[in-house]
């Protein structure tokens, strides 16, 4: 299918022949009719990537904070790959659209193959002949409203939801400034309301479009004919509400706001202007400003987004979904009219040049449409646990593998292209003599499009099955999100193919039996998790130079963890599991390799109202390992340490940029700034090499077992407040 794309790092604009999107459940796929260009917020976006860097940088103050911050925990070279990966990819534009519905995924149940929806957000409304779109962010479109007018849905909810925060009531009197699209919907839905408005622009052409509309009078913001209609609809006392739909750098819109306000009036700002409120004027009129989030309630929360889970109407009234079924019915009714802000019908193939278009000016719009091929016009219709291992059940023989020429490149699948995958393992494979990265698959179709173009895969696409049931692929890499990493990785261990999934194996002990149940159906036990560190080439020579020991060992690991941004994905706890259940596998492989021995006990507590934990490993020669995961220490601080006593010695790690080992002699690795390297090459180097010789795996399957069991049991621990045994079967 064929998708718009922007390049943030050229700012080139793009048309791109992309995989399908797969129709996952709790959602449905949707083959576009028409979708919307907002010509404020998109052009906006596409301004911004045809600025140097330096432009980028200063746009953005907020993202050059979190890459000083990547800096200072991960390192220039990390970061850099990291930041111009994702500068140098293709991004998606849209967020605005009607069209059929072509797949329902599992669960949904308010529509069918062959309806029309309205459809919305920024990464599933997308300018694309196909979109996957989740329940929350769809609507069914009423009977008799044509497409190219269900197209508007989303930016109405902008403009629904404005309104809502404003509080309106009968009679009172709104001014609107910046008659854009946005402006030009609150102007109707105040109007229709029983709201008078009066609004403001510099554009004479807007400003009689939006008196076309319903305003009560419109003009230029310096125009004295403004406060006129103010003084004279208000009797001199100023407006109830103010919008701010006007976007810019200028601090005119905030300004005029509280000169023509009433006394406690109230300012909504809906879209992005310059907010430097005047203190004295706000103040002396105690002004009420107020933001409107977007579409409204349920905007960048995944759990309402993306998994579905509604707002109880009692609760709150107007979520997302809520204020685009409202809009579209205030369109089907006749209380709103957008084809008077239809400036411009284009047909999807001409999308580069009508960009183009608008950014030089040649062509002055409110709104433009893409057509896309098709139908143009449809009508809708309490004691201490034990924990058991699961035992590794070797396989007698193990599962036939494709036979290869011993000089044939190791042929590789990755099943997923995410920030990881991107920045830390596939630039070392495709670098790599003797790999051939064959299939990209993501369930989204321009990730896999990115990665197809940036690493030189040779097929991207959307379906996983296909991936498996290639007999020429030799491995497969499962780098998703932790919920789907066990599934995935036992139905390619029984496709017989060799695995390497990022850690976690599992998030639940039912998960480990899964993996391991298909090790034993299929007799294939080729199986590498992600952990990296104990292939750091500073850790290695660290426990070389440390050498054998005798006694038991006490081994300290501080991992200062942070605090996560809002809205990442660790935090969905109910779905993708604790922060440490998702990265707690490396330190306890890492200890684990330290002390040549796995855990055969856990004991862990953790203070209330935050992440921090103390874990506790014991170890069968009286060996223990203390590891402190905490997120509220000083971002400055490094982000791991370890110490490691034994024998009257000590070895020394300082975030993989410098090792110690003290003894009779001591030894320090250079003091020289270093990239941290921990361990992602050697890793992925050694389980090529395996793949190839079809020798052993880098790390025993037994150990990948015990590690995730003593993960797990972290949790087991604290629900319990007792130490856990890890008890194998046999």
């Amino acid at each position: 299918m064929k998708q718009v794309v922007q390049n943030y790092k050229s700012g080139e604009l793009a048309v791109l022949d992309v995989p399908v999107p797969g129709c996952k459940p709790g959602g449905v796929l949707v083959r576009s009719a028409y979708s919307l260009i907002s010509t404020g917020t998109e052009l906006m976006k596409v301004s911004e990537a045809g600025m140097s860097m330096v432009g980028k940088a200063r746009s953005r103050p907020d993202q050059v904070a979190k890459v000083m911050q990547s800096v200072a925990t991960n390192g220039v070279p990390a970061t850099y790959r990291k930041v111009m990966g994702k500068l140098d990819s293709y991004t998606p534009l849209g967020y605005s659209l009607c069209g059929v519905v072509e797949q329902v995924g599992a669960g949904i149940d308010d529509v069918k193959v062959g309806d029309l929806v309205a459809c919305a957000g920024n990464e599933h409304a997308l300018h694309a002949e196909l979109n996957w779109v989740p329940k929350n962010l769809y609507a069914p479109v009423p009977d008799g409203l044509a497409p190219r007018h269900a197209a508007f849905g989303t930016v109405g909810s902008i403009a629904l939801q404005g309104v809502r925060q404003g509080e309106s009531q009968l009679g009172e009197v709104a001014l609107v400034i910046g008659l854009g699209l946005i402006g030009q919907l609150v102007v109707q839905l105040l109007t229709a309301s029983g709201v008078h408005v009066v609004g403001v622009d510099p554009d004479p052409a807007r400003c009689e479009l939006a008196e076309r509309l319903g305003a009560a009078a419109c003009g230029d913001p310096a125009s004295a004919a403004v406060v006129s209609a103010v003084a004279e609809l208000t009797g001199g006392h100023g407006v109830d509400q103010v919008y701010l739909a006007a976007g810019g750098g200028s601090n005119q819109p905030v300004e005029l706001a509280a000169q023509l306000s009433r006394d406690r009036g109230r300012v909504v700002d809906i879209g992005k202007c310059r907010l430097d409120l005047p203190w004295n004027a706000y103040y002396e009129k105690e002004l009420d400003v107020r933001f409107s989030r977007s579409y409204g309630p349920g905007r960048y929360d995944p759990a309402y987004e993306l998994e579905g889970r509604d707002y109880p109407i009692g609760y709150v009234r107007w979520t997302e979904r809520r204020n685009l079924a409202c809009f579209l019915d205030l369109l089907a009714r006749g209380r709103v009219d957008v084809e008077p802000l239809v400036s411009h019908v284009a047909d999807f193939d001409d999308a580069v040049e009508t960009y183009q278009r608008l950014k030089d000016g040649d062509l002055k719009a409110v709104t433009v449409l893409f057509r896309y091929p098709g139908p143009a016009e449809h009508t809708a219709g309490a004691a201490a646990p034990a924990v058991a291992v699961p035992a590794v059940q070797r396989p007698v023989g193990r599962a036939s593998s494709p036979t290869r020429a011993a000089r044939a490149p190791v042929r590789l699948a990755f099943v997923g292209a995410g920030n990881y995958a991107t920045s830390m393992l596939l630039p070392h494979l495709s670098q790599r003599d003797g790999v051939e990265l064959s299939t990209v698959v993501t369930t989204t179709a321009l990730s896999a499009a990115n990665a197809q173009r940036k690493f030189g895969f040779a097929e991207a696409t959307t379906d996983l099955d296909a991936v498996l049931g290639d007999k020429s692929i030799d491995a497969v890499f499962v780098v998703t999100r932790h919920s789907s990493h066990a599934e995935l990785t036992r139905r390619a261990l029984l496709a017989g193919k060799s695995v390497f999934v990022e850690k976690p194996l599992a998030l639940t002990e039912d998960e480990l039996a899964g993996v391991l149940a298909a090790v034993e159906e299929s007799g294939n036990d080729r199986l590498q998790v992600g952990f990296n560190r104990r292939f750091a080439p500073l850790l290695q020579e660290a426990r070389q130079r440390f050498g054998a020991r005798s006694g038991p060992a006490s081994l300290r690991y501080l991992v200062n963890a942070g605090q996560l941004q809002h809205g990442s994905w660790y935090l969905q706890q109910g779905t993708e599991g604790s922060r440490f259940a998702g990265e707690g596998g490396h330190f306890i492989d890492t200890a684990s390799w330290l002390l040549a021995a796995d855990p055969v006990s856990v004991y862990a507590v953790a203070p209330s109202g935050n992440e921090d934990l103390q874990v506790v490993l014991g170890y069968p020669d009286g060996s223990t390992a203390t590891i402190s995961y905490v997120t509220t220490g000083a971002p400055t601080f490094p982000k791991e340490t370890l110490d490691l006593v034994a024998d009257g010695k000590v070895l020394r790690l300082d975030d993989f940029v410098r090792a110690s080992v003290y003894g009779r002699k001591r030894w320090v690795s250079s003091r020289l700034p270093k990239a941290r390297d921990k361990g992602q090459n050697a890793e992925l180097a050694a389980f090529v090499k395996a793949v190839r010789t079809d020798g052993p795996m880098p790390v025993p399957l037994e150990s990948l077992v015990a590690t995730t069991a003593a993960t797990l049991a972290v949790q087991a621990g604290l629900a319990a407040g007792a130490p856990v045994t890890l008890a194998r079967t046999r």
